[in-house]
C-alpha cells in the first residue's frame, strides 16, 4: 500500500474499490442534503467539506439537495441561508434540487407499491401503531388493516392526496415485515396527512412523504452514486436498500448508502431543536449569534472559510463519535488569522498616562508594521501624544521582578513609538489609580536607529493617543457553555450549563487608522486577540466581536477541573 492509498479516509477508500471494480469514474455524484428546518452547524460543515472535496477530488458533480418534506418547520429563510453558507465555504453546486420536485414521482411509485401489495393505508392511531409496532426485543403485530384490497388502498390513498381527511386519521405504510429484528423495517410509515403549506408548492399536497422513503428515491432520482450520512442512519441503511429494490432499474446507477461519525463539538451544542430553543428563549440574540455554532454566527464572529475547511480537514472522517475539543477549532482561526489580520491598536480597559517631558501639543505620525507574518501588508502611521491611553491590568504601583511591564521606577517600550519610565500616579477617593505620569527618552524612538531606541527593554505595550482615539463597542464573546458536554446530563437540562460572561460588551479606543474599517474586516488588537467588524456597526458607531483570544485561556479552567 503506497503514502497516498495510506492517507485516504475510509470513504474514499470505498469509492477508490469502487472504481476499481469498474465503477465509472464519470458516473461519480455525490449530493448534500440538508433540511432546511434551521441554520447549518460546524457539524453540517465537515458534511459540507466531505461531499464538496469528494467533488473536487474524483471532479465528479455535487448536488444541492433541499430534503424539505416537511412544511411544518421548513422556511425559505433557511434555504437562503444554507446557499450562502455553502458558498461562502467556498464550495460551488452542481445543481440545486429539492425533494419537493419529486413528490409527483414519489406518489406515483407509492401507488405502484400499493398495487404490488406492498404498501397499505393505515387508520390506526399513532399511540395505536407505537404499541402493535412491538419492541427492540419483541416482534410486532400486523396492523388490523393491514390486509386491505389493493382497490381500498388505492381509494384511500387518492382521498388522502385530495384531502377528504383529517390530519392522524390515515397513513401510508410500507409492508415490509413486523417481526424484523430492525423496527425501522416493521412497516415503516411512507405518507402522512398534513394540511400545511408548503414553502414551494404551497397547498398543492395535503400528503407529504416520510425522510426515509424520500432520501433514496431523491438519490436515485439524481442518479447519486455515493449518498453519505451520519452513523445515526446506519439502521436505516436497510430500508434505504428495500425502498430502492422496488424502484431501480438496472440500466440505471443504483446509490450507496455509506455511514460516518459525527464530529461533536465540545462546550456546544448541535442539535437544531437546541438551538432553536437558545433562539426563542432570547439566550442568544439569532440563529447568526456569535455565541452560536452555526456556520453563519462563526462568521458573523470573524471566522473565516479556510479555518473552518482546515478544521474538518484535521479532525477527518471516522466510524466512531467523538467530543472534539473547541479548542481545535480555535487554534485553526488563529493560525489562519495570524497570516492575514492585520495588525493595530486598541485599549480596552483605559488608563490614562500622561509623558511629562512631551511638548504640549505636539503631535507624530509613527511608522507601524501591519503583519510581520506578511511582507506585503505594508506599513501605516499611527499618531502618538502627549497623553495615550494603556491597559489598567499593564500597570501597577509595585510589581515583582517577574511583571514586565509598566511600575514605578521602571522603564517599558511603547509599541513602535519610545520608551517611557512611570515617574508617579494619580488616585481617587477610594484609592484607584485614575492616572500616571511618566517621562520619555526623547531618543529612543523605535526605528530611528538611535543608540537609545536600540537600548533593550524587558516590556512592550501598545497604547493610543487619547486625542486621535475612535471609540467603538467591542463585544467579547467566550463560549456560551461552561461544561464540555452540557446535553450529555440526564438530571440537568442543557440550559443548566449557560456561560453567564459569554458575552461582555465594552467601550474600547482604538487607532485612528480603524475609522473606514467594514463589516466584515479582521483584525489583530495586539496582545489582546482577534477582532472583526459586526454587522451592527455604523458609520457613527463601530461594533467589533472578539473572534478569538490570542491563547486559549481556556486550557487552565479545565485542567483545574
Amino acid at each position: 500500500m503506497d503514502e497516498t492509498t495510506k492517507s485516504l479516509n475510509f470513504i474514499e477508500h470505498i469509492i477508490e474499490e469502487d472504481l476499481g471494480k469498474g465503477f465509472p469514474n464519470e458516473a461519480l455524484r455525490f449530493r448534500f442534503p440538508p433540511e432546511p428546518n434551521g441554520y447549518l452547524h460546524i457539524g453540517h460543515a465537515s458534511s459540507i467539506c466531505l461531499n464538496f472535496g469528494l467533488g473536487l477530488r474524483y471532479n465528479a458533480p455535487v448536488n444541492l439537495r433541499f430534503d424539505d418534506t416537511n412544511p411544518t418547520k421548513e422556511e425559505q429563510e433557511y434555504v437562503d441561508a444554507i446557499k450562502r453558507d455553502v458558498e461562502w465555504l467556498g464550495y460551488s453546486w452542481d445543481t440545486e434540487r429539492y425533494a419537493s420536485d419529486y413528490f409527483q414521482q414519489l406518489y406515483d411509485w407509492a401507488v405502484q407499491l400499493i398495487k404490488e401489495g406492498k404498501a397499505y393505508v393505515d387508520s390506526q392511531s399513532s399511540e395505536e401503531m407505537a404499541i402493535q409496532k412491538g419492541t427492540p426485543t419483541e416482534p410486532g403485530i400486523n396492523s388490523p388493516y393491514r390486509n386491505r384490497s389493493v382497490e381500498e388502498n388505492l381509494e384511500l390513498f387518492e382521498g388522502m392526496k385530495r384531502g377528504d381527511f383529517e390530519e392522524g386519521t390515515h397513513v401510508l405504510r410500507a409492508k415490509i415485515d413486523m417481526g424484523s429484528s430492525n423496527m425501522l423495517m416493521r412497516d415503516p410509515i411512507m405518507y402522512r396527512i398534513l394540511h400545511k403549506a408548503h414553502h414551494r408548492t404551497n397547498t398543492d399536497w395535503c400528503i407529504y412523504p416520510m425522510y426515509d422513503w424520500t432520501h433514496g428515491e431523491s438519490d436515485y432520482v439524481e442518479q447519486v452514486s455515493h449518498s453519505l450520512c451520519t452513523l445515526e442512519f446506519l439502521p436505516h441503511r436497510e430500508l434505504y436498500d428495500w425502498f430502492l429494490d422496488q424502484v431501480v432499474d438496472s440500466k440505471n446507477i443504483r446509490p450507496k448508502q455509506r455511514e460516518f461519525a459525527r464530529r461533536n463539538l465540545s462546550h456546544t451544542v448541535v442539535s437544531k431543536r437546541k438551538l432553536l430553543q437558545l433562539v426563542e428563549k432570547g439566550i442568544v440574540d439569532g440563529w447568526d449569534d456569535p455565541r452560536m455554532p452555526t456556520i453563519s454566527g462563526l462568521r458573523r464572529r470573524g471566522y473565516t472559510p479556510e479555518s473552518i475547511r482546515n478544521f474538518a480537514e484535521t479532525i477527518g472522517i471516522a466510524k466512531r463519535d467523538n467530543l472534539v475539543d473547541v479548542s481545535l477549532l480555535e487554534f485553526h482561526v488563529r493560525e489562519h488569522l495570524n497570516k492575514i489580520a492585520p495588525r493595530v491598536m486598541a485599549v480596552l480597559d483605559p488608563l490614562k498616562v500622561v509623558i511629562t517631558n512631551y511638548p504640549e501639543g505636539n503631535e507624530e505620525w509613527l511608522d507601524a508594521e501591519n503583519n510581520p507574518e506578511d511582507e506585503s501588508a505594508g506599513n501605516r502611521k499611527v499618531p502618538f501624544s502627549k497623553e495615550i491611553y494603556i491597559e489598567k491590568a499593564d500597570f501597577r504601583e509595585e510589581a515583582n521582578r517577574k511583571f514586565f511591564r509598566l511600575k514605578l521606577g521602571s522603564e517599558v517600550r511603547l509599541k513602535n513609538a519610545y520608551i517611557i519610565k512611570a515617574e508617579s500616579c494619580t488616585k481617587d477617593a477610594e484609592g484607584n489609580i485614575t492616572e500616571v505620569q511618566c517621562t520619555y527618552d526623547t531618543k529612543s524612538k523605535s526605528g530611528s536607529g538611535t543608540e537609545e531606541s536600540l537600548r533593550k527593554v524587558k516590556g512592550t505595550l501598545h497604547w493610543v493617543s487619547i486625542q486621535n482615539a475612535l471609540e467603538a463597542e467591542v463585544r467579547l464573546y467566550d463560549r456560551l457553555f461552561t461544561h464540555e458536554s452540557p446535553d450529555t446530563h440526564k438530571d440537568k437540562d442543557f440550559m443548566d450549563f449557560i456561560n453567564p460572561d459569554s458575552l461582555q460588551k465594552v467601550t474600547g479606543y482604538l487607532e485612528p487608522s480603524l475609522k473606514n474599517a467594514t463589516t466584515g474586516d479582521r483584525f489583530q488588537f495586539q496582545r489582546l486577540g482577534y477582532f472583526n467588524v459586526d454587522s451592527d456597526s455604523t458609520p457613527e458607531k463601530l461594533v467589533f466581536n472578539r473572534t478569538v483570544p490570542l491563547r486559549d485561556t481556556w486550557a487552565k479552567i479545565d485542567q483545574g477541573k
